[in-house]
């Protein structure tokens, strides 16, 4: 895809959405069920369902999928196709572009082994490893927008009100 042929793709939408700014507005969701027999659950995605279960410092043997890991897998997958949304946009080439997410934190939050460790990741490092012609000023703009208009970047610097509710239902 080139640069004219996104336009014509977002053009309308964008118009669309400045004359009706509620059809701007997304609600998107996610399920997972419990499964009874261990501590994992059974998330529901896009491509089907995926198991998972416990990092395996916290006791996990390895063969489910880690919350953390997919948190930072949704981070280079929106960073990724934010970055080559912004390229076409900005007509800036490149012939390889790899996204790497990286979190540091300490287990024994989670695990309660400490209460003054905090639960939760400490930090997490985003880094392209980009193979392109583009002069460094080029980049460098290209990975300012990519981080302006990233939504899992931007939500994970400036997260939202995050709230937990309870609902009781019948078998």
């Amino acid at each position: 895809m080139n640069a004219e042929q996104l336009r014509a793709i977002q053009a309308p939408l964008k118009a669309h959405y400045r004359d009706n700014p509620e059809a701007a507005k997304l609600v998107s969701h996610a399920r997972a069920t419990l499964l009874p027999d261990h501590p994992a659950c059974r998330v529901q995605t896009s491509v089907g369902p995926v198991v998972a279960g416990m990092h395996p410092a916290a006791g996990g043997d390895g063969s489910e999928r880690c919350s953390v890991d997919m948190l930072l897998e949704a981070l280079v997958a929106c960073a990724g196709v934010t970055f080559n949304l912004v390229a076409t946009a900005m007509g800036v080439p490149f012939n390889s572009v790899e996204v790497i997410a990286q979190s540091e934190g300490d287990i024994r939050g989670a695990l309660g082994v400490a209460k003054e460790v905090p639960v939760g990741m400490a930090g997490v490092t985003l880094r392209f490893e980009v193979d392109s012609p583009a002069t460094d000023a080029q980049l460098a703009l290209l990975i300012q927008q990519t981080e302006r208009y990233c939504v899992i970047y931007q939500t994970l610097r400036q997260p939202p009100r995050l709230e937990v509710q309870v609902q009781r239902v019948s078998a």
